[in-house]
């Protein structure tokens, strides 16, 4: 492989909003979005890198609306959106799978009949093996979002970079959509971040991802092929770090 070829990292997390899946639709999955994840996924491992997913679950349930609407209490809507998860877990597994590459959902919520217990050694293994791995479930526990998870599974994985994908090419100073004269970083410290309440992700996923040095990429899941050009460091993206 070529040195501009070469990817930067050897083993990633991509994590994804559950909202990134719906495409143009409003609730669901959108079959476009899940066959283009699946190549970009197919197109980062032919480059030789190993990779483990979490994707949200806002595209069926977000629990703070379940508490906010329904008045379903705080941590039965937080399990409701776990599972969530894990079906979004399911479609991406079969969809990858049909592109050629072996998948493996591991739920930290067990559910033998549909998925793997997350064992983390067996996870490792998986990747070693060339697998993708998605994890499903979160943390297991209420009061953790997904960018927790995605923290927290990066670091048990011994990532080399979180990948964020989402809406936007990057983080800017304000919501890009609504405010023209904002700007995006090319870089950023994870002290910057937490200080001017960026919300790229939430608090406790930066101080996890700061406290075992793992760079957060962020990019944009709406642009085809960003995923394998932010693997070489090309294209438009944000990455944080240290310093």
């Amino acid at each position: 492989m070529s040195d501009l070829a070469r990817p930067l990292y050897r083993r990633v997390l991509l994590k994804m909003s559950g909202e990134a899946l719906m495409g143009e639709g409003e609730f669901g999955h959108d079959p476009r979005m899940l066959r283009r994840l699946a190549a970009e996924v197919r197109a980062v491992h032919a480059m030789g890198v190993e990779q483990c997913l979490v994707i949200g679950g806002g595209n069926m349930l977000r629990g703070s609306a379940a508490v906010a609407s329904a008045g379903i209490e705080r941590t039965t809507a937080d399990y409701m959106g776990m599972l969530a998860t894990v079906i979004n877990a399911l479609a991406v597994q079969s969809v990858i799978e049909q592109s050629g590459l072996p998948t493996r959902v591991m739920s930290a919520i067990p559910m033998s009949a549909v998925c793997e217990p997350y064992i983390r050694r067996r996870a490792i293994r998986h990747m070693e093996k060339g697998r993708v791995v998605i994890f499903a479930g979160g943390t297991g526990n209420p009061f953790f979002t997904t960018d927790s998870a995605a923290a927290l599974r990066g670091a048990e994985m011994g990532c080399d970079a979180i990948l964020k994908g989402t809406q936007v090419d990057g983080v800017y100073s304000a919501d890009p959509k609504r405010d023209p004269s904002a700007r995006r970083y090319d870089r950023l410290t994870y002290l910057q971040v937490l200080a001017d309440d960026l919300r790229v992700m939430d608090a406790s996923a930066i101080s996890l991802a700061r406290e075992s040095h793992i760079p957060i990429i962020v990019f944009s899941v709406q642009t085809e092929g960003a995923y394998a050009n932010v693997m070489r460091g090309d294209g438009p993206h944000t990455i944080i770090t240290e310093d």
